[in-house]
C-alpha cells in the first residue's frame, strides 16, 4: 500500500487549522469558537498559558467583529510548522480600522485592543475591498 501523502498525515499543517463562519449579532457563538479553538490547541500540543492568551485575545477580535460591524465574521486559526500561532478575524466592516479607546476604570467594555496589543506577539489589520482581516500571532515554541 503506497504512503499517504505528507499533506494528509496527522500533525501536519493541514491538520493544525481551524476555521468558522459566524452570524451577525451570533454572540452565543464566540464562547463556541473560544472551546474549539481551546481543544485544537489541546489536539495541537500548545502549552496550556498559551492557550488561555489565545483564547482570550481570539475572543475579544470575534466580539468586535459581531459588536462593532452589525455583520457576521469569519474565525481562522493556524499552528505554522514553525510553532506560531495565528488568528485572524474577518468581518465586512469596509474601511473602519479598529480604534483603541480609553476605558474607564468602570467600563465593562473597550479593552480588547489594550489587550491585543499588550499580549500577542504581533498584531494589525489589513483592509481589503470588502471588509477587513484582524489578526494576531503568538509564538508556541
Amino acid at each position: 500500500m503506497p504512503e499517504a501523502p505528507a499533506a494528509h498525515l496527522p500533525g501536519c499543517a493541514l491538520h493544525r487549522r481551524l476555521h468558522a463562519a459566524l452570524d451577525a449579532a451570533d454572540l452565543p457563538a464566540v464562547g463556541a469558537v473560544r472551546r474549539r479553538l481551546r481543544a485544537a490547541l489541546e489536539h495541537w500540543g500548545v502549552p496550556a498559558e498559551l492557550a488561555d492568551t489565545a483564547e482570550l485575545l481570539a475572543s475579544e477580535l470575534v466580539t468586535n467583529a459581531l459588536v462593532h460591524t452589525g455583520r457576521g465574521a469569519v474565525f481562522d486559526a493556524v499552528l505554522t510548522d514553525a510553532a506560531r500561532l495565528r488568528v485572524e478575524v474577518q468581518d465586512a466592516a469596509g474601511g473602519r480600522v479598529p480604534n483603541r479607546r480609553a476605558a474607564s476604570e468602570t467600563a465593562t467594555s473597550g479593552r480588547g485592543l489594550l489587550l491585543v496589543e499588550a499580549l500577542a506577539d504581533d498584531w494589525g489589520v489589513q483592509l481589503r475591498a470588502d471588509g477587513k482581516t484582524t489578526w494576531f500571532e503568538l509564538s508556541a515554541a
